[in-house]
């Protein structure tokens, strides 16, 4: 059974007349005629009966019509949204991100996406790079954005940009008034990071191995805001990514560049090498090269 054969089962029905049907049809009444008898004996009924001057439906055709016609509009559907999934008319865009870069990249960005693409839905998986890449792998996800180093020949990875890691320190703490930090001085000091798992608990203890800086960490958090609150309340001190400095916050900690070499971060985006983007993914990551350039 072939889709042309439906259309003209349709057009016959509508036209009741095999001549009329061909001509909408833009084929020879012969060839329509032909496909038509070879469905009918490929379904071992007849649909039409041929008068002299039309074509009726028989009790089988009115069956096989009402599912036909059902058929071929669940056809034109599938195009037209296929269609407009790639022209970003519509469609869904599933992307996956550190949670230590979700809340202060991802705003602005979908933003000036959305006002582009209204009918593209963004669905945002926030979690471990570990994690990201499973779902990413399990096509759950489009592309990830995560932090280096990441250690997955699988994965196709773009760099955005590198942001600066800060110094966050209690008020009143002899380190916020210093005129120069250096790493050194983080010696002995307590130390509050990302819980195990996440990059950038990793990224800020190799720094300070980097530097031989032995701090002692006190505290592990899953939460940037509940690790700055931390530091304002005088618990330890902390390396916070730029992006997430609360800038003209009453609560906010007192933050200090580190002397060169800054410790830093490059956030990449990075999708499995065997899936190639699709358009909407390409038209997102442009809205990050964008942000990265504005940054």
């Amino acid at each position: 059974m072939e889709m042309q054969q439906l259309r003209y089962v349709v057009a016959v029905a509508r036209a009741k007349n095999f001549s009329r049907a061909a001509e909408q049809c833009h084929v020879s009444q012969p060839s329509l005629s032909q496909q038509i008898q070879k469905l009918e004996e490929e379904l071992g009924e007849r649909l039409f009966d041929r008068l002299k001057r039309e074509a009726k439906l028989t009790a089988a055709g009115e069956v096989f019509l009402r599912r036909a016609v059902r058929i071929l509009e669940e056809v034109d559907a599938a195009k037209r949204e296929a269609h407009d999934t790639g022209a970003l008319l519509r469609g869904t865009l599933a992307l996956g991100v550190l949670p230590t870069i979700a809340p202060y990249l991802l705003p602005d960005v979908i933003a000036r996406f959305n006002q582009r693409y209204p009918g593209v839905e963004v669905i945002i998986q926030e979690d471990t790079t570990a994690r990201l890449f499973k779902l990413a792998l399990a096509c759950d996800i489009d592309f990830a954005i995560a932090s280096t180093p990441l250690h997955d020949a699988r994965f196709e990875v773009r760099e955005l940009f590198a942001e600066e890691l800060l110094l966050a320190v209690p008020p009143g703490h002899p380190l916020a008034t210093k005129r120069s930090v250096h790493a050194a001085d983080l010696d002995t000091e307590r130390l509050i990071v990302m819980k195990e798992g996440h990059c950038l608990g990793d990224q800020v203890l190799r720094f300070c191995e980097r530097r031989a800086v032995n701090p002692s960490v006190s505290i592990r958090s899953a939460q940037m805001e509940t690790i700055q609150s931390l530091v304002r309340a005088g618990v330890g001190l902390s390396l916070i990514p730029k992006m997430a400095v609360l800038n003209g916050r009453s609560d906010a900690p007192v933050y200090r560049s580190l002397s060169s070499p800054k410790p830093e971060r490059s956030i990449v985006v990075t999708w499995p090498k065997q899936r190639p983007l699709s358009r909407a993914a390409g038209e997102f990551i442009k809205e990050l090269s964008t942000q990265k350039r504005e940054r």
